[in-house]
C-alpha cells in the first residue's frame, strides 16, 4: 500500500509540475481529474489529496520566486487541486446515490420477505385444512354404498346441470377473452411504447440502460403474445367476428405448426348459417378431438370434413392412428373417455348426435350431426341407447 501511495505522490508531483509550467489550457486539469479517480481507487479522500498537493506545491514554488509569479503558480495549483477534488466529489456523490438506492431496494425486499412469510403461513394453514378434509373424505368412503341409490336418482338432474355448465363456461370464456384483448394486451403494449421512448431519451450510462430496456421489451412482447394465445384458446374472436370456417383454419394452422400433424379441412359455406351455439360446439369438438389424437392416437394425418345432408350438418373427423377398444375404454374411465363424454354433452346440448367408431390398429372416426334448426327452448332429451352404439353408418 505504501508503495502505491508513493507512486501516486510522484505521479501527482509530475503532473502538477507540468501543469504549472503550462501557460494555459485544460490539459493539466484533465490530468488532475484522472489523478482524482486514481486516488479514489487507493482509498484516499479529498484531505489526503490536498496534503499531497500542498507538499508538492511547496517543493515546486521556490522562495526566491517573485510575488507575481508565485501568485500565478498558486492559482494554477489551486485549479489543479480543484480538478482532482472534483473527481473525488463526483464519485462520492454517485456512491451516496447508489447507497441510497440500495437501501431503498433492501427495504422493499424486506417488506416483500415479510409478505411472503405471511403468505407461507397462510399456505401452511390451508394445507393443514386440506389434510383434515382429505381425512374426512377417506372416512366418508364407508358411506358410499348408501349414497349409490341416491346418486342414480340424481343422474338425470346432473346431466341437465352439466349442459348448463358448458353453456355458462362458453360465455365466461368469451368475456375473459374480450378483456384479455381489450385491457391486458393494451396495457402491455403501452408499457412497451414507454420503454421505447425511454430508450431514445436516456443518455446516462446508455449502453447498459439500452440492454436492460431491450431485455424488458422482449419480455413485454412475449407477454403480449402469450396473452393473445391465451385469449384465442379461451374464445377465438374470429369465431364470433368471421365465422366457423376462418376460426378452424386459423386454429388448424397453429396446431399444425406446434405438432407437425397433417390436417386437411373441407367445409361448405352454408355452415355459417348455423347459430352461434352450434358453431361453437363444432369448433370445440374439433379442438378436443385433435387433442386426443396428439395425446393418444399417435396419428400422422387427420381429416376434418363438414358436409350438408338435407336437414342437418354432418362433421366427420378421421385419423390414421392406432385406434382403441371402445368397451375397455369406457370401463377404464381414461382421459380420452372423459374427452369423448365432454364432446357428446356439447353436441347433445344443441340437439345433435355424437358417434365414435374405432378399433385397435384401425382409424378412428368421430361423427357429429347437428340439425339446421336447433331447439329454441328446452333441449330435447336424446335417445341414450341409440347414441351408445358408437358407430358410424
Amino acid at each position: 500500500m505504501k508503495t502505491e501511495f508513493h507512486a501516486f505522490s510522484r505521479s501527482y508531483d509530475a503532473a502538477l509540475r507540468k501543469h504549472l509550467k503550462q501557460a494555459g489550457g485544460d490539459t493539466g486539469v484533465e490530468a488532475a481529474r484522472k489523478l482524482g479517480l486514481r486516488a479514489i481507487k487507493l482509498g484516499l479522500a479529498t484531505p489526503d489529496v490536498a496534503r499531497i498537493h500542498e507538499e508538492a506545491l511547496l517543493r515546486l514554488v521556490l522562495p526566491d520566486t517573485s510575488v507575481l509569479t508565485r501568485d500565478g503558480v498558486i492559482r494554477r495549483g489551486v485549479a489543479f487541486l480543484g480538478g482532482a477534488s472534483a473527481s473525488i466529489d463526483e464519485s462520492l456523490h454517485a456512491t451516496r446515490s447508489a447507497t441510497a438506492r440500495m437501501k431503498s431496494i433492501i427495504g422493499k425486499l424486506t417488506q416483500r420477505t415479510g409478505e411472503l412469510a405471511t403468505s407461507n403461513k397462510k399456505l401452511k394453514c390451508e394445507i393443514a385444512q386440506r389434510k383434515s378434509v382429505e381425512k374426512s373424505l377417506r372416512t366418508s368412503e364407508q358411506t358410499t354404498s348408501q349414497l349409490l341409490q341416491k346418486s342414480r336418482r340424481m343422474q338425470e338432474e346432473l346431466r341437465h346441470l352439466s349442459r348448463r355448465l358448458l353453456s355458462v363456461q362458453e360465455e365466461e370464456r368469451k368475456r375473459i377473452s374480450r378483456e384479455l384483448h381489450d385491457v391486458v394486451a393494451q396495457a402491455l403494449t403501452g408499457i412497451n411504447v414507454r420503454l421505447s421512448m425511454l430508450k431514445t431519451q436516456s443518455t446516462a450510462d446508455a449502453s447498459d440502460l439500452h440492454k436492460k430496456i431491450a431485455t424488458t421489451q422482449r419480455l413485454v412482447l412475449k407477454s403480449v403474445e402469450i396473452v393473445h394465445r391465451f385469449a384465442r384458446d379461451l374464445r377465438p374472436t374470429v369465431l364470433d367476428d368471421l365465422g366457423l370456417i376462418p376460426a378452424l383454419q386459423s386454429y388448424l394452422k397453429v396446431f399444425r405448426e406446434e405438432t407437425g400433424l397433417k390436417i386437411n379441412l373441407s367445409a361448405f359455406s352454408g355452415i355459417e348459417k348455423l347459430d352461434g351455439g352450434a358453431r361453437t360446439v363444432l369448433y370445440r369438438v374439433v379442438q378436443e378431438a385433435l387433442s386426443n389424437v396428439v395425446q393418444h392416437a399417435k396419428a400422422s394425418r387427420v381429416t376434418v370434413r363438414l358436409t350438408d345432408q338435407k336437414e342437418k350438418v354432418c362433421m366427420d373427423i378421421h385419423d390414421n392412428g392406432r385406434g382403441f377398444q371402445m368397451d375397455k375404454l369406457e370401463a377404464a374411465g381414461s382421459g380420452i373417455h372423459l374427452g369423448l363424454l365432454g364432446m357428446r354433452e356439447r353436441v347433445e346440448m344443441v340437439g345433435g348426435t355424437f358417434r365414435v367408431k374405432s378399433a385397435p390398429g384401425k382409424q378412428t372416426i368421430i361423427r357429429v350431426e347437428i340439425p339446421h334448426q336447433q331447439p329454441s327452448a328446452k333441449i330435447r332429451p336424446q335417445n341414450r341407447s341409440r347414441n351408445r352404439k358408437m358407430e358410424c353408418p
